[in-house]
């Protein structure tokens, strides 16, 4: 599975997710993009030039608990080794210089509750705006069953700083127990866009433009990864104003 600018038919976000039984190896050039690998579930070891990250990884699943990732530059070719079964994905955004190489551990991630009630969901923050990067956003939720999550409906499809800053993103779903579904929204005040989604373990939404919102049935729980991309790598973002009244 596989998603690239062209195919989305945008300008910035890349993502990817990549199956490895151990022992096997995978080796790529990040070109002009900057690159931050997660393991969604596995070990692994990666390696750039002289530089190596051992026992990148180490969830059994996503719902385990923070992830273990790692930010690589452009222009850096690396080799990604399973050490067992892996589970990788590969957000991606088009970058000139980037920033250095960077392993982002479990403790380094300041895991946030948001929300309150059938709204509160499990926020770590993988790659915003607190560290570096060119463009690059990265971030995973936690969405209990029969919660709302992405909640009030926001957007971040037009430069209006401070306000509001133009970001494409992807949405890689995963579902506990895996056999359930979960919805999600995604539409425009003016109605030229105006979908609601039935999605299952495994599935990547494309948000392009308009608001967004995502609900978990009774029963199972949602695990998504965020990859966010624009112009200027600010997360400024406009609640839809008829349902701003919920944050209090």
């Amino acid at each position: 599975m596989r998603v690239t600018p062209r195919s989305a038919g945008w300008e910035y976000v890349g993502f990817e997710v990549l199956g490895l039984e151990a022992g096997r190896s995978v080796s790529r050039h990040t070109g002009g993009e900057e690159v931050c690998l997660v393991p969604l579930s596995g070990t692994c070891n990666v390696s750039a030039g002289d530089e190596e990250w051992k026992d990148l990884g180490g969830r059994e699943s996503v719902f385990e608990g923070p992830p273990d990732a790692l930010y690589l530059p452009p222009g850096t070719e690396y080799t990604v080794e399973a050490s067992t079964i892996l589970e990788l994905a590969v957000a991606s955004a088009p970058a000139e210089r980037g920033v250095g190489p960077m392993r982002i551990g479990p403790e380094e991630i300041d895991v946030e509750i948001r929300g309150s009630g059938n709204m509160e969901r499990e926020i770590r923050p993988i790659l915003m705006e607190d560290r570096g990067a060119e463009r690059l956003l990265v971030v995973e939720v936690l969405t209990p069953n029969g919660h709302w999550s992405s909640y009030p409906p926001h957007k971040h499809d037009t430069d209006d700083p401070p306000r509001e800053r133009y970001l494409e993103e992807t949405y890689y779903h995963r579902i506990r127990p895996d056999k359930g579904f979960a919805l999600q929204r995604v539409y425009t005040e003016d109605g030229s866009l105006d979908e609601t989604l039935t999605f299952h373990d495994g599935d990547v939404v494309l948000v392009p433009k308009g608001y967004h919102v995502v609900s978990a049935p009774p029963g199972y729980d949602l695990y998504y990864l965020n990859v966010m991309a624009g112009p200027v790598r600010e997360w400024r973002i406009k609640n839809h104003p008829d349902h701003e009244w919920l944050l209090g």
